[in-house]
This record gives structure tokens, sequence and C-alpha cells, in this order.
């Protein structure tokens, strides 16, 4: 996907002139780097001394060891599987191959590589994602808790080809300050995990190469941080990585100053990045996810080094947390809002562990749980780890948390709805994205997610990809792909580009009852159609097991579709506007009738290409069909549409 003229214009009117004077400057080091790069200072006497404290791995669970070691031996077979993509080439990896479109990214200096091209580079996910070297920190891992040679060997090997490969400044692998971040916070584990191991000093602190790549993705950090309207999740990573290297490889002349500048970056950027309700503000729930496991990563590192931490920065990861426990469904599964690329900060575990129920057991060791939290069953290894670095939050009379279940984030605009038998609904009503190009958003005004027993019944359906297939990119972040309602056939905000949105639409919550009760009301509206006003009510009635949805347009007569995507596992059998919805849980057969407004025509999708409809992405690079039912007709402010859910049994 190349970036035109237009594109360039587009993203340069989003920008403000403070981010416009930066990016010029990081145009001129770029420059000056391609023709005198920096060189690493020399260095004496460096040692490694932020090691776990005795008795860690002790504390690890029997069952999520079993699944991590399982996972090493998988990897050191030379098995992988990234974003859908089965790879069989992980004993000795070609760091620039993308197994996807069978592309190999061009050799050359870092920032003429265009990484944006798909043609050119194949799918840059695939390629990065390998030299995260999160799959290293599985092994040294794996290592740990087994003193197992081989798992330290197979690591020392990866690195050493990884830097011999990847000289500074020299290929696809230095253009994205997000992947140096992310694989500094890998390095940093690495060791601290190979710890014990005879070779691990030479591998490091011993090793010119290993020290020559360490000061350069630091030096890289500290010159090109994400600006302004691209300060989101990527500023996090940066400042969470460049502070974990330069507290735990503090061996650099500017270690000191790169601490302390990522410290502010790191307050600066949890704080900006946060609602005060503890929800991220790019409602983008995985990007929740990896700023929460970025900021307690970072913590550690500092807890380790004995670097105080301002208290805001544990504050906003305590709110994170809370708000993480509030809108988790009974699975633990929360909502699934806005993108989502399978982004994890650290990873020391192995397959079946649950991402979500990790973060709150490491919320609970290090902050302490309270009484309206969810249970945690699963165990994991990471949650030990990080405990025995993190020292556990000393409240203080000031901080207030939730003394019960929140079901609405007003900053935030998310509520969510609770009913009998595990039914959960979350109904968005809040700002279109985060900062003024909202990268990560949706076109989803006044949608609904509709889950029973934890099994996506109105489904959100996800994300799939970011470059490369703009078609599959746009219509995965359309209106039409969620359960709103679309006029004239367009989104109710603007897209300007793969993450570029150039008119934002503006929501208002009007009414919210979520107070204990048989019935939970919710309504709210937007402007994004010029002319006319969406406004949508939900009504959902314990006794009856039921969900209204009551969708009204103030503005003249235009063409209107009311979308409903299911999940995968529920079929329907739709008669004229009525569909019955099936699905299985724990071998269980269930059930449901969706009565649609008479007043539209409706239609049944599945698996639709041209265009695209009828879709869910479970994850990042995968999709499959499911069934989504449009209704097509007419709207205006003479008439409204009504929709009811309602579970059998």
């Amino acid at each position: 996907m190349t970036m035109t003229a237009g594109w360039y214009l587009r993203r340069l009117s989003r920008m403000a002139p403070r981010e416009v004077g930066g990016r010029i400057g990081d145009a001129a080091r770029r420059r000056r780097w391609r023709s005198a790069p920096p060189d690493c200072p020399s260095t004496t006497g460096a040692r490694f001394t932020a090691v776990l404290p005795a008795k860690t791995l002790a504390a690890v669970p029997p069952d999520a060891a079993k699944r991590l070691i399982a996972e090493a031996d998988r990897l050191m077979a030379g098995h992988a599987t990234y974003f859908g993509v089965d790879r069989d080439d992980l004993a000795d990896p070609d760091w620039w191959y993308d197994p996807r479109t069978g592309r190999r990214a061009p050799w050359g200096y870092a920032f003429d590589v265009p990484y944006r091209d798909e043609d050119v580079v194949g799918d840059i996910k695939q390629i990065w994602e390998l030299s995260r070297h999160q799959y290293l920190t599985v092994l040294a891992a794996a290592y740990a808790l087994t003193r197992d040679e081989r798992y330290a060997e197979r690591v020392a090997e990866h690195l050493r080809l990884w830097w011999a490969a990847n000289a500074p400044l020299r290929g696809v692998h230095w253009i994205s300050g997000i992947e140096l971040g992310i694989r500094l916070l890998s390095w940093v584990w690495i060791r601290r995990l190979l710890d014990g191991w005879p070779g691990a000093a030479g591998l490091f602190e011993d090793n010119p190469v290993a020290l020559n790549q360490i000061w350069h993705h630091q030096r890289w950090l500290a010159a090109f941080p994400s600006r302004g309207s691209s300060a989101n999740n990527h500023a996090v990573a940066e400042t969470a990585g460049q502070f974990a290297a330069a507290c735990a490889f503090g061996w650099f002349p500017s270690s000191a100053r790169w601490r302390a500048d990522a410290l502010r970056s790191l307050e600066r950027h949890l704080r900006a990045n946060t609602f005060g309700s503890g929800l991220n503000r790019e409602l983008a729930t995985e990007y929740h996810g990896l700023v929460l496991e970025l900021g307690l990563a970072a913590v550690a590192e500092a807890d380790a080094a004995g670097v105080p931490v301002p208290g805001a920065v544990r504050l906003v990861l305590l709110r994170m947390t809370d708000a993480l426990a509030a809108v988790v469904d009974n699975r633990l599964r929360p909502p699934r809002q806005g993108d989502a690329d399978d982004g994890y900060g650290l990873v020391v575990d192995g397959a079946g562990t649950d991402r979500w129920g990790s973060l709150l057991a490491t919320g609970d060791a290090v902050f302490g749980r309270l009484s309206w939290w969810p249970t945690v069953t699963g165990t994991d290894v990471r949650t030990p780890l990080l405990a025995a670095l993190i020292r556990p939050y000393a409240q203080q009379r000031t901080v207030t948390r939730p003394v019960s279940r929140p079901a609405h984030f007003a900053d935030a605009g998310m509520t969510v709805l609770r009913g009998p038998e595990e039914i959960w609904c979350r109904c968005d009503g809040g700002p279109h994205g985060f900062l003024s190009i909202a990268a990560h958003a949706h076109a989803d005004a006044l949608s609904v997610e509709v889950r029973h027993d934890g099994v996506d019944v109105l489904a959100d359906p996800g994300t799939f990809c970011y470059h490369g297939q703009p078609l599959w990119r746009q219509y995965f972040r359309s209106t039409l792909a969620h359960n709103t309602l679309q006029l004239d056939g367009g989104d109710q905000s603007v897209s300007g580009g793969p993450f570029l949105w150039t008119r934002h639409a503006r929501t208002r919550v009007l009414a919210v009852d979520t107070a204990d009760g048989n019935v939970a009301r919710w309504c709210a509206e937007h402007d994004g159609y010029q002319r006319s006003v969406h406004r949508r009510r939900v009504e959902l009635t314990a006794s009856d097991k039921e969900l209204r949805v009551i969708d009204e347009v103030r503005g003249p007569l235009r063409p209107a579709r009311l979308a409903f995507h299911l999940g995968p596992a529920v079929t329907a059998d739709l008669s004229g506007n009525r569909a019955v919805l099936t699905w299985a849980r724990d071998g269980e057969e269930r059930s449901a009738v969706l009565e649609l407004p008479g007043e539209l025509s409706w239609r049944a999708h599945r698996g639709e290409t041209d265009p695209p409809l009828g879709w869910y992405s479970a994850g990042f690079g995968r999709k499959e069909p499911s069934t989504t039912l449009i209704g097509t007709g007419f709207a205006d402010g003479a008439r409204g549409f009504t929709t009811v859910l309602r579970f059998r049994g």
C-alpha cells in the first residue's frame, strides 16, 4: 500500500505546527545519519545486576510451566504461527522473509525501505513480528525453568545471527520505533532469564556486537520519538523499551540521561493514552492490553534497578487494571473494539495462556483485587516473574477505587449492560478515536456488541489486516462492518488512509441507567451523517432475557442499511424479518430469536468478497465466514427501527 501525494497532504493537515517542525528535524537527522551514523562509545566493566530474586521460578505454577516448555519445544523444532501463517523455518530464520506473500524485504538504508508497499517488501507485520524476539523470551524462560542449555544455546545463536544480519540503520528492522522498543524489552528479559547460564555475559555485556546494538537502539529511540498525532501506543512502547534498557543495561555514558528522559516520557504518554476512568484512549481494546503490559514491564525494571517511579505511573496502571476487570465478560473476554493486531509487550508464556486473565492476575499481585473483580482460574508464567520485581502498590488515602463494578465509563463513552445467564452487551457512545488521526479507530459509533456466556452473538467483526490489502482494511473498519446504522452507503467518519481519519463523527451519551433492577437502559446519538442525526436506545430487560434496540434518524429521507453481524459460532435461519439463532456452548445447544425491523428488507450474507461482507476476524491476519444480516430501506424522522433480541431458555 503506497502513499500518494494526496495522502501526504491529508496527513499533514492533521499535524500541529510543533509536530511539523519536529518531523522536519527528523528528516534532517536521517540525512545526516545516512552519511555519518553515530558511533557507539567504548564501555568497560559492564555488569548485569537486574536478576530475578531467589525462589521466583519456584512460584511458577506447574501447568503454566508445562505449556511454556511445550511451546519452547515447538520453537526448537522450527515451528511457529504468526497471524494465521504457519512457519517451519525458525531453526534458521530469514529475518526479512514474509511467508504469506513469499516476498523478501530489500536491503539498504532503513529509511529508504518502502515498508508500506507490499508489492516490494511483503507483509511488513509478518516480517517485523519475528524480530520482536518474543519467541526468544519464551526459549529463555524455558531455560530458566529447566536449566536445559539447548534453549539458551538456541537463543544465543539466533541473537548473534540477527545482530550480524541487521547492522544499525540497515534494513527493514530499523524503521519503526515500536519494533525497537519491544525488541529492547525482549533483550532485557532474555538476559535476565539466561542468568546462570555460563554464556550469558559473553552474549551480552562482554560482547561488543551486543553493546553496539543496544546502544544504537537507544540512540535511535532518543532521536526519533513518535510525535504529535502519532504519539499513541507506539510512544508508550518506545519509551518503555528505552527505559527498560537504560535501567537494566545502564552501561553507557548516556544511560542516566536516557533513563530520566524515558521515564518522563513514559509518564506523559501513559497519562495521555489513558482516560481518567482507566480505559485506553484509542478505544481499541487490544492496545489497552499492550499499553498495560508495557507499563507493568517498565515499572518492573524501575523497581529492579531502584529507580523511583512517579506515583502517577502506578496510578494509571492501577486504573487500567480496574477498568479491564470491569469490562470483561464472564469468560474474561474484553470488548472487541477498534483495531487489534495481536501485539504483546512481554511474552514468556506458552499457547493456551489467557492474556486477560494473566493481566488480572498480575494486577491482583501488584495492586490487590477488589471484591467485585471476576475470578481468574487460569495460570501463567509472567505474573510471578513480574510480581517478584514490582514493588507492591502502597495505596494512598487519596486513591479511590470503585466500590462496585463500573458499568458506564463516561469519558470513554463505553457502557456495559449485563443480564441473567451472562448476557453481556457493550454500547459504544464514545469519541471516534485518539488524537487527530484516530489511527486505530473504526467507524462504529452507536454500535452494540452482545454475548451470551462468552459467545459472540452480535459480534464486532474485528480487524484482519493493516497493510497491503486496502479493500479488506477499508471493510473491517467501515460502518457497515459494525452493528449500527449506515446512511447513504457511506461511513459515519471520513477515512483519509489506512491509519487516518480526516473527519470524526461526534457522539454523545444522552442517558444511562445501569442501576440494579429489571431494566438497564442506554441512549446516545452522533452527527456523522451530515444533515441527519442518528439516535439509538438500548434496553436490556432481565426478566425477559430481552435486548431491545431502537434506532431513530432525525433529518431528510435517506437510503439506510442496518447491519447485525453474528459470531462465527452462530447460525441463523432467516424468514422475512425474523431470524432464529442457534449455537453451542460446552456441548449444550443455545438459541435466541432476533426480531428485525419490518420497515426494512432483510437478507443474510456470508463470506462474500465482491464487495466483502459476512466475515469475522478472530485475530490479525485471520478471517472466517460468518453471517451478517442486512436490512435495506429508507430512514427519516418519520420512522424508527426497533430490533428485539430474545434469548430462549
